[in-house]
């Protein structure tokens, strides 16, 4: 499989957004049920970007090393997912870029949501690249700050006002590095534009 560039500002990256999860979900206590198992997070397709999809390429290259075997079954549900979502992927469906325009983001709304994520093995209910996921499954559980306001994971932080909610708001990339390092990889590469999980992992 291809093993592109990721650029080595990337552990930092990681390693600020996991130091921000676990600030978060000390905050939260028991309102955050995340736990192994759960896959509320992993069903549905959504946007990646080129970097999340170099650590994840990563992540399989290294999985392919230590158990041949799992790694093949995340690359042919990957490929399986590929071949049932191409016929009305709104972008190019041989690169797997999404396309940006309005057409293109109203069709992506409505891929069906119950296509659990390639990398999701269906037997344990886990990641098999969890330490190569994406951004947004990195941040997601406790409340993250977007234009359309404070988000949290609908099973997540029950009974907890609003005001408590606010107070275990998770900080996701405060210095924009991932920018930094996405203007890298599409100077290194040509490579740019959102893609989904399947198609980064299924070559």
């Amino acid at each position: 499989m291809r093993k592109p560039h990721l650029p080595t500002g990337d552990r930092k990256l990681v390693q600020i957004l996991d130091a921000a999860l676990a600030d978060a979900s000390r905050r939260s206590g028991e309102w955050l049920v995340c736990c192994p198992g759960c896959t509320q997070c992993c069903m549905g397709v959504f946007a990646i970007s080129q970097l999340d999809a170099a650590r994840l390429q990563h992540g399989l290259a290294e999985l392919s090393r230590h158990d041949p075997a799992r790694a093949k079954a995340v690359r042919k549900r990957a490929q399986e997912a590929v071949s049932h979502l191409s016929p009305s992927f709104p972008g190019n469906p041989r690169t797997g870029v999404l396309s940006e325009d309005n057409e293109a983001e109203e069709r992506f709304e409505h891929v069906p949501d119950d296509e659990p994520c390639p990398a999701l093995d269906p037997a344990t209910g886990t990641c098999d690249l969890y330490a190569s996921r994406p951004m947004t499954c990195r941040a997601f559980g406790p409340p993250v700050r977007s234009e359309d306001g404070l988000g949290v994971c609908e099973l997540c932080y029950h009974g907890a006002s609003d005001d408590e909610i606010r107070s275990c708001e998770m900080e996701v990339d405060p210095d924009d590095l991932e920018s930094q390092l996405l203007e890298e990889i599409q100077k290194k590469s040509g490579r740019s534009g959102n893609t989904i999980v399947a198609y980064a992992l299924a070559d």
